[in-house]
């Protein structure tokens, strides 16, 4: 089989796949100092206070619709405030060539993203300070506890309920390549409810795939733009990755892991509102003008466990890729996919060692196609050096 001649691991970043990821990462920095400034500035001023009030008001004294209010008022104004480096971001996928959308659906689904977070949000605040209403001793754990209940639910209902918000799906039409796709999945041991095409290229040229859902709703999902470039051995490669992940028990291995991150975050929050309340910014720690103090905190927790994160992300990925070089015939079809991934979605194959550090939550495609090659010539098929 002929995969276009892709399968060689010297492939050097264009200039402009650098161009591309270097503006990408200091639109994200610039997005963070921004979200960041604005919870700062909100407490320091103490305009988090007149917001409350504001959402007092206009909720008629209702705790309860006050506090749905104030995070309405937070979500919109940091939501203008960023809307420039969102508009940007969008620009930089039409420059790069890499986006298919129109101005009008853009916006549209800006304004559907916006709502999903407030819908989502507004769960979880309502939750919180109820919480801390009720049990004031014990809500960082009570709440803890449902957090993560909610947190697997909505991983099993993302496929059928969150992601066709913003894409179209259609059941694989493909049959030969379904029937192969599912055995695959067989063999890793999961029973895939559905292979369905992923109408990506309505928006991006970039291509990807994926391994989504718990229990009931698993399925794959295969953009078109992977379905009509990529041949079904690459398309094979590209899933048996994904299904490592599900042989690794790597999702119940996640969800241990975000379940402590989380729980010590709950428990720094805690510390955080008592010591604020001691201290005399807040009079009480049902108070929601808190709010931006407990964003700040998660956000502070999430920048500190970033590195460590990335690098339980990169092994978890290495684990994958070798069940990968494990259940396909041979290495090539799995180097090609990856290289002509990168040349696709402009991504680097060689970033610096510090961008991959701080940044990357998989190991460079350099990395992952030199240990495919190795692996090839380990078992005397694939490529060879």
């Amino acid at each position: 089989m002929n995969f276009d001649g892709s399968t060689s691991s010297n492939h050097d970043d264009s200039p402009e796949a650098r161009r591309y990821n270097r503006i990408h990462r200091w639109l994200g920095i610039a997005d963070f100092v921004i979200g960041s400034a604005f919870l700062i500035v909100l407490l320091i001023t103490g305009w988090s206070g007149w917001l409350r009030d504001l959402a007092l008001r206009r909720g008629f004294q209702n705790y309860t619709l006050a506090v749905f209010l104030y995070l309405f008022f937070l979500l919109l104004i940091s939501k203008v405030l960023g809307f420039g480096l969102d508009y940007y971001g969008f620009q930089l996928e039409r420059r790069f060539q890499l986006s298919t959308q129109k101005f009008r659906s853009w916006l549209w689904d800006e304004a559907k993203s916006f709502l999903v977070g407030l819908g989502m949000g507004a769960i979880v605040v309502e939750l919180l300070y109820f919480m801390i209403r009720q049990s004031p001793q014990h809500w960082w754990l009570i709440t803890w506890a449902i957090f993560m209940g909610l947190f697997i639910l909505l991983a099993q209902l993302a496929p059928v309920v969150l992601l066709p918000i913003f894409y179209k799906f259609e059941p694989l039409d493909n049959e030969d390549l379904r029937r192969r796709l599912v055995q695959l999945g067989e063999r890793a041991g999961t029973r895939v409810r559905g292979v369905y095409r992923w109408k990506l290229s309505e928006k991006s040229k970039k291509a990807n795939a994926a391994l989504t859902g718990l229990g009931s709703t698993r399925r794959i999902i295969l953009a078109d733009t992977l379905l009509d470039n990529y041949a079904p051995e690459e398309i094979e490669a590209v899933l048996a990755h994904e299904l490592g992940h599900h042989v690794h028990r790597h999702i119940l291995k996640s969800i241990v892991v975000q379940a402590g991150i989380t729980l010590l975050g709950f428990w720094i929050a805690n510390f955080v509102l008592h010591y604020a309340v001691d201290h005399h910014m807040f009079e009480e720690l049902s108070d929601f003008a808190n709010l931006p103090l407990l964003a700040v905190a998660a956000t502070l927790l999430s920048l500190l466990l970033m590195p460590a994160l990335n690098a339980f992300s990169r092994y978890n990925e290495r684990q994958a890729d070798r069940y990968a070089f494990e259940s396909i015939v041979s290495v090539e079809p799995f180097i090609s996919s990856m290289n002509k991934l990168a040349k696709q979605n402009l991504a680097e194959r060689t970033p610096s060692k510090w961008i991959e550090l701080l940044f990357h939550s998989h190991p460079a495609i350099s990395r992952r196609v030199a240990a495919a090659e190795a692996w090839g010539r380990a078992q005397g098929v694939g490529p060879q050096a």
